[in-house]
């Protein structure tokens, strides 16, 4: 953090201080269950790859212990504890889990002859010396399947690490995901990528120092490891509810829950052994219906109603629950409950929503109406740690209404600057805007201070009196928040506003799994990066030839779009270019130039060689790092 870092006001101590009075803080049943079954771990906790970086280092947040500071809620302090349990838990008969290795769990399951992994983590390093401890205490057995619950990297990018192509290649390894899992895993982060991984800096606090000032957790785990991500493909798919598979004589039944949390999801359950998988669809939280770092808007309806089949079906014959971030649920009666809160939450947050706005209320102001119900609202479970009710509620506003509230007055609002520049002249100028905006800081109005002083920056980004208020008012929004996303956010804005943006330096390293896009979504990509305007007085008819999987595609550019079609034999073009499908990735993601691919002998061209290197050289290329709190 900047030396310029500030500690908890009063207005904030008092915040966190009442916090303790509402929760149910000497329920310590999560500290025994996140504990329970403990076999051992390593010690210390950090996980380096093969050049001796650390990827993983949990021993940073040794810090979370006794009662939270001042600059933490101390709700989002508690959980931060329970997220540093870690190493290898025995969850049941043959079933057990790695936690505190990753942001996520790695499940192991006995299987008559090896192992069946759930899950592999995020990256290769993290998913090997998750292994190492479970092979050192639970024996040198093969793997034999892995399952991935769904599509998102944390639950699949550290697989090479524990499990080779040839391994699944020569059928040692099955590997068992939901239908749409290998589409969804490779282009959900791509197209809107660039400017989802900048905003994830954000979320994650990746450039915020690790302490009671800075980050302190994710929400929904403690951290997101460093290492490689790869990617093996699915040789089994599960398309339906009540598909079985048996793995290394384990039986197992599967729910097929597409768009919920992910857009490929599934649960399963393990009929021999009582235990039910319910993947990242249930947490010891309320979950993200729409993520700050950009995302699809996530259906709540429909998730609570995947969690009620899942309560109906196997919640009476469920003896342990675990799930893919946190420790499990042990007991049917708490199993079922626990279901059944998840359920009702996200639930009576689509309801209430619809029901204020058929009333006329907008998203903005149902978001501050809407309050959890009793028996919700003091559940530990339904605590807006990762997720958060205002921002859930907006987004069932914005799936169902869009954006737009309707008031005319808001259809073409003038861009930050523009009306930054108009707000700061009507309320007299940036010195009379800061001091009135001082008197509100003082009297703890953070809220307001960042809204209006906003403005300054926007209209005058190098007033450095208005950089530094507004950075001390996100800071104090940021120490009294529950939601860890809300502090990183505030935390790195007001990093950013008195260091200046830097870039990210904790990203995954994610070629295997950019690699994996099919020849249609790297054109697609390159469709994105195209610069339109540029564009737009140029046309060609490009035939592209891919040397190794024999595809052919006919790439047009007409009227600044660029369109994509499998080619025809006859298909008149003006250029041909031949190359394997890694040039193509390499070409589409900006890694190489075609100048060089050509040198080096990756690509052929013949025909007129204009319009090739034209397409190139109209393709935007995109700063990992841009400004967020500033012009």
């Amino acid at each position: 953090m900047s030396s310029n870092t500030q500690t908890a006001t009063s207005h904030t101590a008092a915040a966190n201080r009442a916090v303790l009075d509402q929760l149910p803080f000497d329920d310590r049943r999560a500290f025994d269950d996140a504990h329970r079954g403990f076999i051992a771990t390593l010690d210390p906790m950090v996980i380096t790859d093969d050049t001796g970086r650390v990827v993983w280092d949990l021993e940073r947040f040794t810090f979370l212990q006794g009662d939270a500071p001042a600059t933490v809620n101390p709700s989002l302090w508690r959980m931060s504890q329970l997220h540093t349990a870690h190493g290898l838990f025995q969850v049941a008969d043959r079933i057990f889990q790695v936690r505190g290795f990753d942001i996520s769990n790695m499940t192991v399951i006995e299987g008559d002859t090896g192992y069946v992994i759930v899950d592999p983590l995020t990256s290769v390093e993290c998913a090997r010396a998750a292994m190492d401890l479970v092979r050192e205490h639970l024996g040198e057995k093969p793997i034999r399947a892995i399952i991935y619950t769904h599509s998102h990297a944390d639950h699949f990018g550290g697989v090479k690490g524990i499990v080779s192509d040839d391994d699944v290649a020569g059928g040692a390894v099955r590997i068992v995901a939901p239908l749409g899992f290998l589409e969804h895993a490779v282009s959900e982060n791509v197209y809107a990528g660039n400017a989802m991984t900048r905003r994830a800096q954000y979320m994650y606090g990746q450039n915020l120092r690790v302490d009671a000032a800075g980050v302190i957790s994710t929400g929904l785990g403690i951290a997101l490891s460093k290492g490689q991500m790869s990617l093996l493909e699915p040789t089994d798919v599960i398309s339906g509810t009540s598909q079985e598979l048996v793995l290394d004589g384990v039986r197992f039944e599967f729910q097929y829950t597409p768009d919920s949390e992910a857009p490929a999801e599934m649960h399963f359950y393990l009929p021999d052994m009582r235990a039910l998988c319910m993947a990242e669809n249930v947490s010891h939280h309320m979950h993200n219906l729409y993520t700050p770092r950009g995302a699809q808007i996530r259906d709540a309806v429909g998730w609570s109603r995947y969690i009620d089949e899942a309560l109906r079906r196997y919640g009476a014959v469920t003896d342990v629950m675990f799930i893919c971030h946190q420790w499990p649920v042990w007991g049917t009666r708490s199993v079922c409950e626990f279901l059944a809160e998840q359920r009702d939450l996200y639930r009576y947050i689509h309801d209430e929503t619809l029901r204020l706005a058929a009333h006329g209320y907008t998203m903005i102001e149902i978001a501050e109406m809407v309050e959890l119900p009793e028996g919700l609202a003091t559940s530990w479970i339904a605590r807006g740690y990762y997720g958060s009710l205002n921002h859930n509620v907006k987004a069932v506003y914005q799936k169902y209404l869009g954006f737009f509230d309707g008031n005319p007055a808001h259809l073409h609002p003038h861009p930050p600057v523009e009306a930054g520049q108009r707000y700061v002249e009507f309320m007299g100028g940036a010195d009379a805007v800061l001091n009135k905006a001082r008197k509100s800081f003082d009297d703890g109005d953070y809220r307001w201070v960042a809204e209006v002083v906003n403005h300054v920056v926007f209209a005058e980004p190098n007033n450095q009196a208005a950089r530094e208020l507004q950075a001390d008012a996100l800071e104090q929004l940021g120490y009294q928040s529950e939601s860890a996303p809300w502090r990183n956010f505030y935390l790195t804005g007001a990093q950013d506003l008195r260091e200046g943006a830097r870039s990210d330096e904790a990203a995954l390293g994610a070629g295997e799994v950019i690699a994996a896009m099919t020849v249609d979504m790297l054109f697609d990509y390159l469709a994105i990066r195209l610069n339109g305007p540029k564009a737009g007085g140029q046309s060609f008819a490009m035939q592209v030839q891919l040397t190794d999987t024999g595809e052919s595609r006919r790439v047009e550019l007409v009227h600044g779009v660029l369109n994509c079609t499998p080619a025809q034999p006859d298909d008149p073009a003006d250029t041909t270019m031949r190359l394997p499908k890694a040039a193509l990735t390499g070409l589409a993601l900006g890694a190489v130039t075609l100048a060089d691919a050509v040198a080096a002998g990756q690509v052929e061209i013949s025909g007129d060689e204009e319009p090739a290197y034209l397409l190139f050289a109209l393709l935007d290329t995109f700063a990992r790092t841009f400004n967020i709190v500033t012009p």
